[in-house]
């Protein structure tokens, strides 16, 4: 028995066939995209830890989330994110001993200069200045180890430290620290120690 499709005339063994060519075919693209989705989740999480996480709760789904994170890595590509030249290492470090060392007598302003320093800071690197929520998601791109206590310090800083407790300020210094570390290192030795 022969069936006509389209014009052409194929046999009941043809047509069998042919259902079964185009069923692998799908399945082999379902197979291939959910590995790749499998794949693209992996690098994202292992790039962006607990930011993977808050864009997932933020976003709502995985598939929103992972795009948000891309437009993010596209964003960060296209700033001139520049390393810190000798001299202005060595200002940026001085400034931060000075902050570091006022904190014991007036904690409250050295939280909130710790703050303006590292702000100040990501400036000269070239993150753009820009509210908080996109600098903290812009450095998540090539911090997202640290961006998690810049936020915690962050919000310590911005209550004016007149809420915050002693504890809550020597925690946003030492948070404010790591980041300030971080920055202030070439790229290659950050991207050396994250790869460790």
């Amino acid at each position: 028995m022969d069936y006509q499709i389209l014009g052409f005339s194929f046999t009941q063994t043809q047509l069998i066939i042919a259902i079964v060519i185009v069923a692998v075919v799908i399945l082999v693209a379902i197979a291939a995209y959910v590995q790749y989705r499998k794949t693209r989740t992996h690098a994202l999480r292992s790039r962006f830890g607990s930011e993977y996480d808050r864009a997932l709760i933020t976003h709502g789904s995985a598939q929103k989330a992972e795009a948000k994170l891309a437009d993010r890595e596209k964003r960060v590509e296209a700033l001139k994110i520049r390393e810190l030249g000798v001299t202005e290492r060595e200002r940026f470090v001085a400034e931060w001993h000075i902050i570091q060392s006022r904190f014991v007598d007036h904690p409250k302003a050295a939280v909130i200069e710790a703050d303006d320093l590292v702000n100040q800071l990501l400036e000269v690197r070239g993150y753009p200045r820009a509210d908080f929520e996109q600098r903290a998601a812009d450095i998540s791109v090539n911090y997202p180890h640290v961006v998690e206590s810049y936020r915690i310090a962050h919000s310590v800083a911005a209550r004016g430290a007149a809420e915050a407790t002693t504890e809550e300020m020597r925690a946003a210094m030492i948070k404010y620290r790591g980041m300030f570390d971080e920055l202030i290192q070439e790229q290659g030795v950050v991207r050396a120690r994250s790869v460790a």
